[in-house]
């Protein structure tokens, strides 16, 4: 293109990706040729020409001539003439359409369910989650704030026979316990002054199907008597009735707290804890599997992009330096916060570190870095290998399954590295 924006030549590369022919492409402006999502404020060429120096983009995205989105490479570089005057650029761009198909059989590869994980400790959920789902046994799902509770619970009824009935969800902790029974088991008309009429409660609307129980730990000892009967009996007493009612639901129940801990404290009740602790997930929090961090964040960003009709194409190197140095007290729910969070800031293209929250940067964690510096990806890699190492106490076989890589693998990037990695190798403990 020259120095006005038209372009000069187009070759028949750019024609077949774009749809558009040649000589039609010759004297428009390229803006009206590629349509792409950077040409507004954050056009490559413009970069290259205001700078100086040659631009290339991860990834953006061109609209060819028929509206269908095309995502490409670019690489902008500027033109000079036999006496060094500058005269135009150059663009030259490559069609990663066969490469986002590959990224999107790899993420349907690492994910269960709209679970999404890679890691060691969440491919032994994915295999325990059909037989867990198939039989008809209360399950109770333990995990930190934010690790995905729920998810696991929707995953487990619409892997089961019940999957064509009701999921209904409850969130114990949130009701005031005067209105719990109610919300729970129903009430008929007159049970009390303002019941003008009959109201099912939750067991019954879910019936046939599954009702799950969130934050069961905090509900009280008075509740937890009438929860065990209706497990024990599957009878239900709605408030007025003179009649307990039958109901048909699995029950699957879902805390942040160690509830054998409030056994032993005498704050639940151990008869209720057994009956609902037939079958244990543990869902590890986000800290524990950071190789899960970029699937999750391509994710969240595909997801964002369809909700806001934007083409952010996802984060930069430094970006996900700083997600991989901190510790996610609000686990995968606070990820996905940061990630809306740079949505409202960033438009189009690469996040950015300044498109994420300031408290990323401040973070105490981040020991391996000063405050001015950022990771390249290589960097991101020795880190995450050194955290996996060190909650393995060393032991390259457990660390290099956690990885979701080769144990050969994690030798050869250990050696080529030259990483510190603990002198022990852990292969004498046990786990």
């Amino acid at each position: 293109m020259d120095l006005n924006w038209r372009i000069t030549s187009f070759n028949r590369a750019a024609a077949k990706i774009t749809g558009i022919r040649c000589e039609e492409a010759l004297g428009q402006r390229c803006s009206e040729v590629f349509r792409a999502n950077i040409c507004q404020d954050a056009c490559a060429m413009k970069v290259a020409l205001e700078t100086g120096k040659p631009v290339v983009t991860d990834s953006v995205f061109v609209v060819d001539v028929r509206g269908v989105r095309i995502p490409i490479k670019v690489s902008a570089a500027i033109l000079h003439d036999l006496d060094g005057k500058m005269i135009g650029g150059v663009e030259t761009f490559q069609d990663l359409r066969q490469v986002e198909e590959l990224r999107k059989k790899l993420y349907d590869k690492h994910s269960f369910a709209d679970i999404v994980g890679k890691s060691a400790a969440m491919r032994q959920l994915y295999e325990i989650l059909p037989p867990v789902a198939d039989c008809d046994t209360t399950v109770l799902v333990q995990g930190a704030s934010g690790t995905g509770k729920e998810l696991f619970a929707r995953a487990i009824h619409h892997l089961s026979p019940r999957r064509k009935k009701r999921f209904v969800a409850v969130n114990c902790g949130a009701i005031p316990d005067t209105l719990l029974e109610s919300e729970l088991f129903g009430y008929k008309a007159g049970a009390f002054t303002d019941a003008k009429r009959d109201k099912p409660g939750r067991f019954a609307l879910a019936g046939g199907g599954t009702i799950f129980l969130d934050e069961i730990g905090d509900i009280s000892p008075a509740m937890q008597v009438r929860l065990l009967r209706v497990l024990e009996d599957k009878l239900i007493e709605p408030l007025g009735s003179l009649e307990p009612v039958r109901v048909d639901v699995r029950v699957i129940a879902a805390t942040n707290r160690d509830l054998a801990t409030l056994v032993r404290e005498g704050s639940f009740r151990e008869d209720l804890y057994y009956r609902i602790h037939v079958i244990q997930i543990d869902i590890p929090p986000l800290r524990d599997r950071r190789e899960d961090i970029p699937l999750l964040v391509d994710h969240f960003v595909a997801l964002h992009n369809r909700l806001n009709d934007r083409d952010i194409t996802g984060f930069s190197p430094e970006a996900y330096s700083l997600l991989a140095s901190y510790d996610f007290p609000g686990n995968v729910r606070e990820l996905q916060n940061i990630v809306e969070h740079a949505f409202v800031l960033c438009h189009n293209g690469l996040v950015q570190p300044r498109h994420l929250p300031s408290y990323l940067s401040q973070d105490p964690v981040r020991s391996t870095l000063n405050s001015t510096e950022t990771m390249d990806l290589k960097t991101v890699e020795q880190t995450v290998i050194q955290d996996a190492l060190r909650r393995n106490q060393g032991n390259r076989t457990l660390a290099a399954r956690q990885l979701g890589i080769d144990q050969s693998t994690l030798y050869r990037k250990i050696k080529r590295s030259g990483l510190d990695v603990p002198t022990q190798d852990g292969r004498n403990q046990r786990f």
